[in-house]
Parts: C-alpha cells; structure tokens; sequence
C-alpha cells in the first residue's frame, strides 16, 4: 500500500550565517515541543514546491514564509534529489495523507540579514516555535526525529561552506 503513494516534491534550507553556523529551528506541531525534558524535533527550513514552480524559487519563498526573512542568498545546491519515507505510524496522517514521503530538492543559502529579520510568526500557524545558530555538526545532538540520516547527507555535502 504504501510503495503506491508518491513522494511529494519540496525543497530544503541550510542557512549559513558569517560565522558558518547553520539555522535550526523548532517545530511547533510535534509532540514534546515546549514540553518540560523534552526538547521536541528540531529541522531546517523545508517546504512543498507549487505546481510549475521552479525549485530556486521555491525554496526562497519558504524561507521566507518558514521563517519571515528574504535575507538570504543561495550559494549552493545539492547535486541530487534526496528522497525519505515517513515512519509507519504518520503514513496517511502527515502530509494530507497522500504522500508515502518526500523527494527533496535542497539549498545552502547564506543568511545577509541581523538576527532581528528572522520572524517565526510570519506564517500562519507557526512552523517553528523556536530557532538558534548552532555548528553543523552540533545539531546531531538535537532531536532531529526521522530526518537525521538525510541530515547526515547534507552534513557531508555543506559542510565545508562559510
């Protein structure tokens, strides 16, 4: 059943600032968010691409509507699509239930803005409920939920950005 559904097209967001760290931020839907001894799931900036939209330009928008800056650039993207499966238990609730997953299409982009343009209540209900710069390789110390090999994956290809 599942092997039947499609993987959604969407896009991805490293943020590089000056200093080389990247931008994670919070997710406000998963359980244990702002919960006392459970930091919750932590992710990048991702987002659908619409129909006809070019990947470029998708991933500026989500930034944007994610995280309420257009103070970024792109400085690189990652040569190939990478593709997950959501875990069992959320096929057929995440993602409107029509998805068996994603095949993501991701970015580094370079953060040009001051700390003060990165607005998380922009977007309508929040994405995220929480953010912080953090070296790339810290972030494994975080809950990144089903997307830490990916996260591994794009560790190994950005990493050596500034």
């Amino acid at each position: 059943m599942t092997d039947l559904l499609p993987y959604r097209p969407n896009v991805g967001a490293v943020i590089f600032n000056v200093q080389g760290e990247v931008l994670i931020a919070r997710r406000s839907d998963m359980p244990g968010a702002g919960s006392p001894g459970d930091d919750g799931i932590w992710q990048f900036p991702q987002g659908g691409i619409d129909e006809n939209e070019d990947p470029r330009q998708a991933v500026l928008r989500e930034v944007q509507e994610e995280i309420g800056t257009t103070d970024v650039q792109i400085m690189s993207e990652h040569p190939e699509w990478l593709s997950y499966d959501l875990p069992q238990h959320l096929i057929g609730v995440a993602l409107g239930g029509r998805y068996r997953g994603q095949t993501q299409k991701w970015f580094a982009l370079r953060f040009t803005g001051r700390d003060e343009t990165i607005r998380l209540d922009t977007h309508l209900p929040p994405e995220f409920d929480r953010w912080q710069w953090m070296a790339f390789d810290r972030i494994f110390d975080l809950d990144l939920g089903f997307k830490k090999d990916l996260y591994r994956t794009l560790h190994f290809a950005f990493a050596g950005l500034r």
